[in-house]
């Protein structure tokens, strides 16, 4: 009884609240209102940042992480992007896979290109979903390639070959190609 009375005084109230709080923010953010959906300012307007801060246990404060990461992204900020990033958890892999890109997209921008890599990595196995995987493959080749490890972005490029034809319009045969050259 204490767990029902737990969830149903506690839990649920939270997610409400945390609920109304997100959409607010979503709503501002579809408006092109960005520094209001980041928000963070007061109480009147928590903003993704807010909601994150305020309801960090719940899968909308997790969420709202999420947003408020890419917005800091989008702002140049990347360690604090990378840091809010990196309190976002989901059980949905694509999110998941997605989340692992753009901490890579950070790491990269802060030139910790090898840290970005094993991110990458990461998201190429995240999610079971093609074009995702696909992505962030080719991705992951492209840097491989840039840092000059030949054999990592022949790797990478030989399993877009194998597994993602259909999505490379064929160009996985030149990205092995450069591999000799790069």
């Amino acid at each position: 009884i204490g767990y029902f009375a737990y969830r149903q005084f506690v839990v649920e109230p939270k997610n409400q609240e945390a609920t109304i709080s997100y959409l607010a923010a979503q709503k501002n953010l579809t408006q092109g209102k960005d520094a209001e959906a980041l928000g963070g300012k007061s109480a009147a307007n928590p903003g993704f940042l807010g909601t994150y801060k305020d309801f960090s246990g719940t899968s909308v404060g997790k969420l709202s992480a999420y947003n408020a990461g890419m917005l800091k992204f989008k702002e140049g900020k990347y360690q604090e992007a990378y840091d809010l990033l990196d309190g976002f958890s989901s059980d949905n892999k694509v999110l998941m896979a997605m989340k692992f890109g753009a901490m890579a997209d950070c790491q990269a921008n802060l030139n910790k290109s090898e840290e970005a890599l094993s991110l990458l990595d990461k998201a190429t196995t995240a999610s079971d979903d093609a074009y995702t995987s696909y992505y962030f493959t080719r991705k992951a080749g492209m840097l491989s390639l840039a840092l000059k490890k030949k054999a990592e972005a022949k790797k990478y490029f030989s399993s877009i070959d194998e597994k993602y034809q259909d999505y490379d319009n064929g160009m996985s045969d030149s990205y092995i190609e450069m591999t000799k050259y790069y």
